[in-house]
């Protein structure tokens, strides 16, 4: 089975993702409904969906569906650490036993760390002090990891500069 992604932010006005997979056998039915699982799994919006016996298209996009609600309070989140410019939570899906997101509450465009233009220094920088406090409030004095993950190789999936604040285990080299 041969696999070509695209993935573009929710602003893109094109279809944000694109795969293409050709399979050699007929597509079958109990596939869809697991397809549909990892596309909520991965902020992922179905926007369409065609087989054939050698072909299946699939149109995504990725949705930026937490971060808004989560600043306007519209959807629960364990917040940690809050100011007038930056929020930090607890990351619902945790890759440390301390794993928490620090986010701007103000986009500003700023969807990735290459989108970022010089207007975002300050609020960049706001990001990693704002890490270096709730380290210190987490107890984390032994040392913790700082990551920003930036498009689609990277794993980004939420559109929303953020920076992972991990801690409270050992972190290994290299990353990823």
């Amino acid at each position: 089975m041969r696999t070509c992604s695209l993935s573009y932010p929710e602003s893109t006005p094109a279809p944000a993702t694109a795969l293409r997979t050709l399979a050699p056998a007929p597509l079958k039915s109990d596939l869809v409904p697991s397809f549909a699982t990892i596309c909520l799994k991965a902020s992922k919006e179905l926007l369409y969906f065609t087989a054939s016996p050698d072909v299946i298209i699939i149109l995504l996009r990725t949705v930026s569906i937490g971060f808004d609600k989560i600043i306007n309070k519209e959807i629960p989140s364990k917040i940690v650490y809050e100011d007038d410019q930056v929020l930090a939570f607890r990351d619902i899906s945790p890759q440390a036993p301390i794993h928490i997101l620090i986010i701007p509450k103000v986009k500003d465009g700023l969807t990735g760390l290459s989108k970022a233009e010089e207007r975002h220094c300050e609020i960049l920088g706001r990001l990693l002090y704002t890490a270096k406090l709730v380290a210190k409030q987490e107890g984390l004095e032994d040392g913790f990891r700082v990551v920003i993950n930036d498009g689609p190789q990277a794993c980004q999936s939420v559109y929303h500069i953020h920076v992972h604040l991990l801690g409270g285990r050992q972190m290994n080299w290299p990353p990823g």
